[in-house]
């Protein structure tokens, strides 16, 4: 817990800010060698007064506040601890044998943070053993390590996808970590989204149980936003500025026909976020239907009505879906009900498809004879493929480069991100649990809803 207090009754009082700590590898490793930081030596760097960060060098997770008193809260705030260089190392850099892997789907920016860890690592604090592990979580026991150095990743920032290669499932905790003292690491990287990092979670719980002088970060990959407490995952500006070209495409071919609509469907399985963007950013949507709403069909208030004026007063309308809304909708047989995939999610029926038929049905039954026209456009695989953009290469070098120093720093079992504007380490455990679902209660919804005039699907 820290306090803080005021001087005078003007000033703003914080008390009992609770610090959400994070493991240190000296927690159960003791007599551990220390080592000046070499960005001392570095002349890229002036290590002045301020630049090293110390413990109490803290972040709030909210940096909002109520002064009326109105909103009390008998929890203090929450604050983790601040990224970036600390003075003392507690990894003699020539010692270091790092390994980086990616897991899970793919998404904008792996490439640029996979080679921003391997610059880093070998710029700043001069180490030269850095592997690639292929093929996820698999990688450390099926397939031999990959070296890296920075003239082989030189170019990989503008390349979509992962170079290493990635894939879900494949995790055997004991292989895994057999496999990583096996080959000596002593540094881990692992990028990938939640399930990776519940995937994390246990190695580093194993990692701390063999008392193994080894420190791992995770960094947080979901190109749909869906990971919490930070404020967002890399490759999803990317995203949102691809899906751009999907709208566009969708609203030429809606105003192009008579009773014309464009239905586009974009990433997004538990959260909206990619389509509340993307309709926030093209405003050529006229409907945005994401898992967080219970939106209908039939009946007052319901799609159809809506679909039914805006033709009438248009010609033509855009709806954009995300790929988990409507999921209990849809009909299942009995095997799809309990389908899963390699990383355990419930597999998801197109949404997309059954509401293109559901359209088609609707209008037939009440429209015969009637020209209409849909046209279906799902760019999934398009926009998650594609190198990231100028903004999420940024982000990724100062997630990477926050990684390597917490590392260095004997830190462990932590993620690196940003929380309200400014870097953390964040514990891994809370990262794997912690959800960014779209709120629909919030300005940015009621935004959406005043850009397409669509209803709100409640139901009286």
């Amino acid at each position: 817990m820290a306090n803080s207090s005021s001087s005078s009754s003007s000033s703003i009082s914080i008390s009992n800010i609770q610090l959400q700590n994070i493991t240190h590898i000296t927690d159960y490793i003791s007599n551990i060698q220390t080592h000046l930081n070499p960005l001392d030596q570095h002349s890229y760097f002036r290590t002045l007064n301020g630049f090293y960060l110390t413990q109490t060098d803290i972040i709030l997770r909210n940096n909002v506040l109520d002064l009326s008193g109105t909103f009390t809260s008998s929890t203090p705030p929450l604050a983790y601890i601040r990224a970036g260089p600390r003075n003392k190392i507690f990894f003699n850099p020539s010692d270091v044998k790092a390994a980086i892997v990616t897991c899970g789907g793919l998404c904008p920016g792996m490439n640029t943070v996979i080679g921003e860890l391997v610059v880093g690592l070998w710029e700043l604090y001069g180490v030269r053993e850095i592997f690639g592990i292929k093929a996820g979580f698999r990688g450390f026991y099926a397939y031999d390590p990959v070296k890296l150095n920075p003239k082989m990743v030189d170019d990989w920032h503008k390349r979509g996808g992962t170079v290493l290669e990635t894939s879900r499932g494949g995790f055997d905790l004991n292989k895994i970590v057999n496999a990583i003292q096996d080959h000596g690491f002593n540094h881990l990287y692992i990028i990938g989204g939640d399930g990776s990092m519940r995937g994390a979670v246990k190695i580093f719980e194993e990692l701390k149980q063999r008392k193994l002088y080894i420190s791992m970060a995770g960094i947080p990959k979901t190109v749909d936003n869906d990971v919490g407490i930070i404020d967002r995952s890399f490759g999803f500006q990317t995203a949102v500025e691809m899906a751009q070209q999907a709208i566009n495409a969708a609203h030429v071919e809606a105003v192009s026909a008579v009773n014309g609509i464009g239905l586009v469907k974009l990433m997004g399985r538990s959260t909206g976020h990619i389509a509340l963007h993307a309709t926030l950013s093209s405003r050529d949507v006229d409907c945005c239907l994401i898992p967080e709403i219970d939106f209908y069909l039939e009946g007052k208030g319901g799609l159809f009505e809506f679909l039914e004026d805006r033709l009438k007063k248009r010609g033509h309308a855009v709806l954009v879906v995300a790929e988990g809304a409507g999921q209990d909708m849809i009909p299942r047989t009995e095997s799809q009900k309990t389908e899963k995939d390699e990383s355990g999610n419930p597999v998801f029926l197109d949404v997309g498809g059954w509401l293109k038929s559901e359209l088609k049905n609707w209008w037939n039954r009440d429209h015969p004879n009637e020209l209409f026209t849909i046209k279906y456009i799902d760019p999934t695989y398009m926009i998650r493929a594609v190198p990231a953009n100028a903004t999420d290469n940024a982000y990724c070098t100062l997630l990477a480069h926050s990684a390597i120093h917490g590392v260095m720093a004997g830190y462990t079992g932590f993620v690196c991100g940003p929380v309200s504007g400014n870097y953390a380490y964040i514990p891994v455990d809370e990262i794997a649990q912690a959800k960014n679902k779209v709120d629909t209660r919030d300005h940015k919804w009621s935004w959406v809803r005043s850009v397409s005039n669509q209803p709100d699907f409640i139901k009286s």
